[in-house]
């Protein structure tokens, strides 16, 4: 990166800077013995030249479209189009939901994204005993078809993109959006979007939990080789780091956690489906947390993209320079937000939102400052789609591109991240993989620990949360409106549900369920069962019934 004379001479001001500082913390002190990251990891004073001296510009940096793509994937950056303003929204009814996505697509929202309630998530109709209470309550209930068409009524689906956040059940619900497309008059080749689909990290991290590791991936392997051949816009997995951070991970491990499940997937379809790399790698995409340390998300995100450009190349020996892309949704860290003191949180979500776009997200997602403590109101979400708004259009960030490369402290940040993920990648390549990784606890142990630690420093307050363990106030109250769902959305669902079943033709459900059994018995595609399956009105459930027969159901051994 540098010449030896500009080395030596960078060394010498050190020096002297050095001695100056020795003098001012020997009379004045220091704040803290050690600073730190919000991981953890450790920051030095001062950064310059010699923390990138062994650095090659054109093979580590480069420029923005070119590998390894630190710099962002496409050549103009934010300049040719910013990232997708893409809420994540969904409560109730599929008709209160539809009205919320109306709302946010008439206040500027470019993309739409689907939060499922738990039944759904879990892959149980709103009528199982296991939903009893849950309906509709945080995210929106679809139990059939008729569901989904509610959901999607005046949306232009060849014309917007939709997310769905959606892990066991994930084959049903895109049948189900596939199926409505087709009812809409709209092929599947013009459709756009993307289901989270990623199983792996629902063993180390969410939970939501239906079938064992290897059928399920399996199933995501079946979405990848459909949508590779019949549906060539979407996107039929979002590999989520978002999850494992949540759960209390650090970023190295966020970073590597989930691009190891990425390597995974890859793996799994070139062995099972035969595909060649650039067929289905391009359509690949992830999703990460923004969490509140400004300058640790923004190296993790462009380390991301190295990595992954690197591991598509040389490890999976990708020709197509879109293979080593890495495409990926952004969403402002949940865990980062405080029942006490909520309006802090807009400030939180600002910083958190501002370090994604410097990381170069292509799509994000602004946390409410209600989240933590009920279903965002329609007055929060505006106020967290502005956010990125002003972000955009206000704040001159996006300029230009990658406005902090070069920068000797993010560089360098950037550099140990890579290297700290690489070891785990490694790691878990040692033990045969991330599927054997799990069920070895590997990963839900390091996150685990993680968690413990960083609870310890905030008890301590060697980390701090403004409002909660420093600058708290006596007898606070919140004024904040809570969003509740009425019990009479469980009952409305009940009914509409009811009225499916005795109106459908039974023998063709069973006839559909039948052959997605025998699809899952024989290694085939599920995908086609799938959709025929629920344009005769069977619902998540009974496919879900279908995948818990064959495969069996999947319980967490609850490793401590």
């Amino acid at each position: 990166m540098f010449s030896k004379e500009f080395l030596d001479e960078s060394s010498a001001l050190k020096k002297k800077w050095e001695d100056e500082v020795k003098k001012t913390v020997a009379k004045h002190g220091d704040q803290k013995e050690k600073w730190t990251t919000v991981s953890d990891l450790e920051i030095k004073r001062i950064y310059g030249p010699d923390d990138l001296k062994d650095m090659d510009f054109a093979q580590d940096i480069g420029y923005p479209g070119q590998f390894p793509f630190l710099r962002g994937n496409q050549a103009t950056g934010y300049r040719g189009k910013y990232w997708t303003f893409r809420m994540f929204s969904g409560m109730g009814t599929a008709v209160e939901t539809n009205k919320r996505w109306h709302y946010l697509l008439s206040t500027g929202q470019t993309g739409l994204s689907t939060a499922f309630d738990f039944p759904t998530l879990m892959g149980y109709d709103s009528d199982s005993p296991k939903a009893k209470g849950e309906c509709g309550k945080c995210g929106v209930a679809i139990d059939t078809i008729e569901d989904f068409k509610d959901l999607i009524n005046g949306i232009p689906l060849d014309r917007i993109s939709t997310s769905m956040t959606i892990n066991p059940p994930a084959t049903v619900l895109w049948a189900m959006y596939c199926a409505a497309a087709e009812m809409q008059g709209v092929p599947l080749a013009k459709i756009s979007g993307t289901i989270q689909n990623d199983m792996l990290k629902e063993f180390i991290a969410q939970k939501t939990l239906m079938c064992p590791p290897e059928p399920s991936v399996k199933l995501i392997s079946d979405t990848i080789e459909f949508g590779t051949k019949f549906v060539p816009r979407w996107n039929t997995v979002s590999i989520s780091g978002y999850h494992i951070r949540e759960a209390g991970s650090t970023a190295v491990q966020e970073l590597a956690f989930t691009l190891r499940d990425g390597m995974e997937y890859v793996e799994d379809v070139i062995r099972r489906k035969g595909l060649q790399v650039d067929e289905f790698a391009p359509r690949l995409s992830f999703f990460f947390n923004a969490h509140i340390d400004f300058f640790e998300e923004i190296a993790k995100l462009r380390a991301a993209r190295r990595i992954w450009a690197k591991a598509m190349r040389d490890r999976f020996g990708a020709k197509d320079p879109r293979s080593w892309w890495m495409r990926f949704h952004t969403q402002t860290a949940g865990c980062s937000l405080t029942a006490q003191q909520p309006y802090n949180n807009v400030i939180r979500t600002a910083v958190e939102a501002l370090a994604a776009v410097m990381g170069g997200t292509q799509s994000l997602h602004t946390n409410s400052l209600d989240e933590v403590l009920c279903l965002p109101s329609e007055h929060a979400v505006q106020i967290a789609l502005r956010t990125q708004q002003i972000i955009a259009e206000e704040t001159g960030v996006a300029n230009t591109i990658d406005p902090l490369a070069g920068s000797y402290f993010v560089e360098s940040l950037t550099n140990e991240m890579e290297e700290k993920a690489w070891a785990y990648i490694h790691k878990i390549d040692e033990m045969g993989g991330m599927i054997a990784a799990i069920e070895k606890g590997y990963p839900q142990m390091e996150i685990s620990d993680a968690a413990y630690k960083f609870q310890r420093q905030i008890d301590a307050r060697e980390k701090v949360m403004i409002g909660v363990n420093k600058y708290g106030e006596e007898n606070e109250e919140t004024d904040i409106p809570l969003v509740e769902i009425d019990e009479s959305v469980e009952a409305e669902q009940l009914k509409r549900l009811a009225k499916v079943k005795r109106k459908r033709d039974d023998r063709m459900v069973a006839k559909c369920l039948k052959d997605i059994a025998a699809s899952c018995k024989k290694g085939d595609n599920v995908m086609p069962s799938c959709i025929e399956a629920v344009k005769n009105y069977a619902t998540v459930q009974e496919i879900c019934d279908v995948y818990r027969e064959v495969y069996g159901e999947y319980r967490d051994p609850g490793i401590f």
